[in-house]
């Protein structure tokens, strides 16, 4: 049978490593060039740039910037763990580490003015798919 000073000393230590224990704390910043663009994280709207959010995964994100008067812009970018984030770092970085680490990321985007549409070439285009619409129903 163990004794009880060890198993207070395990419990208190146990509680001493939960209560100093680290976390690491990832934020994306997304800023835009204009800013108070409405952007989109992955189908989800986080805001108008600058926006910053909190992330879970290192993995591609679908991005969409959009405001009115500017082309809207989709593209995706790929966040990339840092080296404490691999096994076995991981470990010792969210469990062990006596303070915060905080992961930061920031991703810049320039929106493009929109351009008007050509007039003879929106005709064009509406003829075009008029067509092809009554050419599916003979």
């Amino acid at each position: 049978m163990a004794n009880p000073v060890t198993k207070k000393s395990l419990l208190s230590l146990l509680i001493l490593i939960c209560l100093t224990s680290g976390c690491v704390e990832r934020r994306l910043t997304i800023r835009t060039s204009p800013d108070d663009a409405l952007v989109t994280l992955n189908d989800e709207e986080i805001g108008t740039s600058p926006v910053t959010t909190s992330f879970q995964w290192y993995a591609d994100y679908n991005i969409r910037v959009t405001k009115p008067g500017y082309q809207t812009l989709e593209t995706h970018q790929k966040l990339k763990a840092p080296w404490y984030d691999y096994f076995p770092f991981d470990f010792f970085a969210q469990i062990l580490y006596p303070g915060r680490i905080v992961d930061e990321h920031t991703w810049s985007f320039d929106l493009e003015p929109a351009q008007p549409a050509d007039r003879d070439t929106v005709i064009q285009q509406a003829q075009t798919l008029q067509q092809e619409t009554q050419a599916q129903f003979e």
